[in-house]
């Protein structure tokens, strides 16, 4: 049995001759010349050639092919995974030999019906406008793809952060775009082309430990080292949050696994002191930092020392040069006492009269 291969060569080099799109536009050809549909009409028996055979027989072709190709990747699935560590790449791979069995699959079928591959993808002219105007994102969102499959800014499973927003855990990375589960389980589908251009925060890369800030601000008249003792305590008995240990490295610098409190400013309504922490898993932060300001608050109030939060206020002053403050409310008040004072003359002197009358 002959071989199939394609005729015509490359046409998408410096430009497209006549010749060469009309072999482009032709069938595939045996090695003997033949077209794919007379091969077929050659080797297939005659009570198979009915009319519409050649359509049926596209359509098993196609059919094939996808089977084929669930095939292929099911053989090649745990060598490629074993292959490639990332997952996100072992996918990508996957999906490459799919489509291009697929892609086989519908050229040999159209090729029973008559079509080439120049009918397919009709002319270069086309194609060029179609890529120019309809498909420069898609081109731009594929070649994207392919720098983040490269650079590895995070992986399937990850947590991450987008713009300081939107956190979730990355479900998908395909070549054109990126599939995010959010915590409000939420479902995102964002292009490469965009997720590149855009602040990603991962908590996942490495070491899932993450290092959180509280700040506590309390008034100049408590017990400072007191309040310092009372945060990081309250901070140790708070679950998933590292009481100690071994230090933290973070790149080339070491930190202290204990939480630990900082006076970070002297405010104008008091001390702002700092706590730094560590939590175990980055998963429920929100949770964690609730907890650890719950027990801070329950601390300070059952202190012996002078201890309280503190908050804006302000005195105001009035000396002699100030003037008279509040005179609606003194004027309303005086005008209220002069009232009360006169409807109880009168009840009294109806009293008084009832009195009389009845005497």
């Amino acid at each position: 049995m002959a071989w199939l291969t394609v005729m015509g060569g490359n046409a998408f080099s410096d430009g497209l001759s006549a010749a060469s799109m009309y072999r482009w536009a032709q069938p595939l050809q045996t090695v003997d010349g033949d077209s794919t549909a007379e091969f077929l009409a050659q080797y297939l028996p005659g009570w198979l050639q009915f009319p519409g055979y050649q359509l049926v027989a596209a359509i098993l072709v196609v059919i094939g092919g996808i089977w084929l190709s669930k095939l292929l990747v099911r053989l090649l699935g745990r060598p490629i995974a074993r292959r490639f560590a990332r997952q996100s790449v072992a996918q990508t791979i996957l999906g490459a030999v799919r489509g291009v069995t697929i892609g086989g699959a519908l050229i040999v079928g159209g090729s029973f019906v008559g079509l080439g591959i120049g009918n397919i993808v009709l002319s270069v002219t086309v194609i060029s406008a179609v890529v120019g105007i309809i498909l420069a994102p898609i081109v731009g969102n594929i070649l994207n793809g392919v720098f983040v499959l490269a650079d590895q800014p995070f992986e399937i499973g990850d947590m991450i952060e987008l713009d300081g927003e939107t956190r979730g855990f990355v479900d998908d990375i395909t070549i054109r775009y990126t599939k995010i589960f959010t915590l409000d389980n939420t479902f995102m589908v964002i292009p490469n082309g965009n997720i590149r251009e855009r602040d990603v925060t991962n908590f996942s890369a490495e070491d899932e430990r993450t290092r959180l800030s509280l700040d506590v601000l309390v008034t100049y008249e408590s017990d400072i080292p007191e309040a310092r003792r009372l945060i990081e305590r309250s901070a140790r008995d708070t679950d998933d949050v590292i009481e100690g240990g071994p230090d933290i490295r973070v790149g080339s610098a070491r930190y202290p696994a204990n939480p630990g409190t900082l006076i970070a400013d002297y405010g104008d309504n008091g001390i702002l002191l700092r706590l730094r922490y560590w939590v175990k898993k980055p998963y429920k932060i929100g949770t964690i930092e609730s907890a650890v300001r719950t027990k801070i608050r329950e601390a300070f109030a059952d202190a012996d020392a002078t201890l309280e939060m503190a908050y804006p206020h302000q005195h105001l002053v009035f000396d002699e040069t100030s003037g008279e403050a509040q005179v609606a409310v003194r004027d309303a008040a005086l005008s209220t006492t002069e009232t009360e004072t006169e409807t109880a003359k009168l009840e009294s002197t109806g009293s008084l009269d009832e009195r009389a009358n009845q005497g």
